[in-house]
Order: C-alpha cells, then structure tokens, then sequence
C-alpha cells in the first residue's frame, strides 16, 4: 500500500487545496445539488477562500492535509472553534474532502483522527460537524461513533437543503475508535 502523510497546511498549499475541495464538492455532491447551485464554486474563488484561511485563520480555524507517496494534496480537513454555539460543542470539522480516487481506503478515518488529535492538544472537549443530509459521508462519520445532533436548511446558490449536524461529545471517544 502505498504511504501517506498528513500535516498542517501552508500558504502554497492553497491552490492544491482548492482544486481537491472543487473537484471533490463536485463529484460528492452531484446527485445531491443542483447543478446551478454548484456551478459556483470554482478554485479561483476557492483558491481566494484558501488563502485567507491559511493566511489569517479564523475561530482557532486549522487545516491538515493529506499527501501521497509523491507528495501530491489529496484530500484535507480543517476545523476550529463551533460557529453556531448552540449545541454545547466546543469544535467543529468544517471541510473533509478526499479525491475520488482516495475515497473509500480508509484516508478519510487517517485524517480524522490527526484532526481529533491535533483539536484535543488544541484543548477542544467536543466535535460538531455538519453534513448535507442527502450525501452518503453521513455514514462515514456514524461509522466512527458520531451521533445525530440536529438537522437545519441551508441555502447553497439559489436552492435550499437540509443539514444535519453529527457529533462526540468527548474527543477521546473518537480517538479511541482508531485505538479499538
């Protein structure tokens, strides 16, 4: 098998970041959007989001990213402090995005548990994550002990969605799934 490595994003990493993020929103989640309402996200304004993020991060805001044997970004994941502060959460995964070629090996779970790792030194208790509640990763992160936490609509372009939001309230039950 060959050997991957995660570690935390830099600035250059933006472009590469961006064009994982694209074309992996595209092909998750195009049974799920509309085509209208994915038609705009495209990696120059993701490479800009990117950018800023890995620039002058917001909310504690971190990224990891995933390379393969030839150090190519082919996935990554980036989380910080909850945003809605509703829940009694106090961290949320924000992106978890793999290339499709990567999906479905377990890479996914290898980045989850750095960020798990990486949040808990952070001194995160908790983890929320929200999830577009037609697409099929719900079942990723149930796989790894999150319960359903809530369910609200939002609007991506011009069309509404339902969301649904996942979590562990302690972090150290999701790190001892990867130590099960």
């Amino acid at each position: 098998m060959p050997m991957f490595n995660v570690r935390k994003a830099v600035y250059k990493d933006a472009r590469k970041i961006a064009d994982v993020h694209v074309s992996s929103w595209k092909s998750v989640y195009k049974d799920v959007i509309d085509e209208q309402d994915m038609s705009n996200i495209t990696v120059e304004n993701r490479t800009a989001l990117w950018e800023t993020v890995l620039k002058v991060p917001l909310n504690g805001q971190f990224v990891l990213v995933l390379e393969n044997d030839r150090e190519e970004i082919v996935g990554f994941i980036s989380g910080g402090r909850e945003r809605t502060k509703r829940y009694g959460y106090d961290g949320e995964i924000y992106t978890l995005y793999l290339l499709d070629d990567y999906q479905k090996k377990g890479l996914g779970g290898l980045l989850l548990h750095a960020f798990s790792k990486e949040m808990k030194v952070h001194g995160y208790d908790s983890l929320l994550v929200w999830v577009l509640t037609k697409n099929p990763a719900s079942k990723f992160y149930r796989k790894y002990g999150a319960k359903r936490v809530e369910a609200e609509i939002v609007t991506i372009g011009d069309g509404t969605y339902q969301e649904t939001a996942f979590g562990w309230q302690h972090i150290d039950a999701l790190l001892n799934q990867f130590h099960a």
